[in-house]
């Protein structure tokens, strides 16, 4: 409805409601609460997400080198075992060897054992391996001992040990004692040659005097 105002009067303006101050106050530390929390938040969060990258960019340089760790391993039990084949290879080359160039050094120094000791012969040398049995007979017991002490002097021959000794019942116009005994032969570790007379034995006016020794099958 239409209203006329026949007076001619100013109509007054219709008055506000006035805020108070303290609600004003309130609510503008409330906004001022709300963004700072939200920045807070924001920084943290912020904060958060660079570690979180840190720790996972941490991680994943971990596992590569545990991943590259766990390769050397695998590459060092690999290499390990190779080199136990070939110790064992080379081991048994070395046997073999040691097999093949002592056959010349175990004749020359059984030679030159025999060869020192009076009224002493052999007549059989077998080997199995370094094990050596050797039969033999001499003149007398003595040159039994002699013999077993120019084995041990000798420096190829250890462990060398009687087996058995008894006189020969065959031989009634001389004494002969049959023998037997075991050692165990090896290359002198600083013996880089067949191993030789020494100078005192060959000079020995009772070497010169010794009859020929006969030696059985090696």
């Amino acid at each position: 409805m239409i209203r006329i105002n026949l007076l001619g009067r100013t109509r007054p303006k219709a008055a506000r409601a006035t805020v108070p101050l303290e609600a004003t106050l309130q609510f503008v530390l409330l906004a001022i609460a709300l963004v700072a929390s939200i920045g807070i938040l924001w920084g943290h969060y912020i904060l958060m997400d660079r570690e979180n990258r840190v720790v996972l960019a941490h991680i994943q340089k971990q596992t590569g080198e545990k991943a590259r760790l766990e390769q050397l391993k695998q590459q060092v039990e690999n290499f390990e075992k190779q080199k136990t084949v070939l110790q064992q290879r080379i081991s048994v080359i070395e046997q073999l060897q040691r097999n093949r160039t002592g056959g010349q050094e175990l004749l020359d120094a059984i030679a030159n054992t025999v060869s020192r000791t009076d009224t002493l012969w052999l007549t059989s040398v077998d080997r199995k391996g370094d094990a050596l049995t050797i039969n033999g007979a001499a003149g007398s017991i003595n040159s039994i001992a002699n013999y077993i002490t120019q084995l041990k002097r000798s420096g190829y021959f250890q462990q060398v040990e009687i087996k058995e000794t008894h006189q020969d019942p065959n031989s009634k116009a001389v004494e002969i004692f049959d023998f037997s005994l075991t050692a165990q032969f090896g290359l002198p570790q600083s013996a880089g040659a067949p191993m030789t007379s020494s100078p005192a034995a060959a000079t020995t006016p009772a070497a010169d005097k010794q009859p020929a020794r006969k030696m059985g099958n090696t």
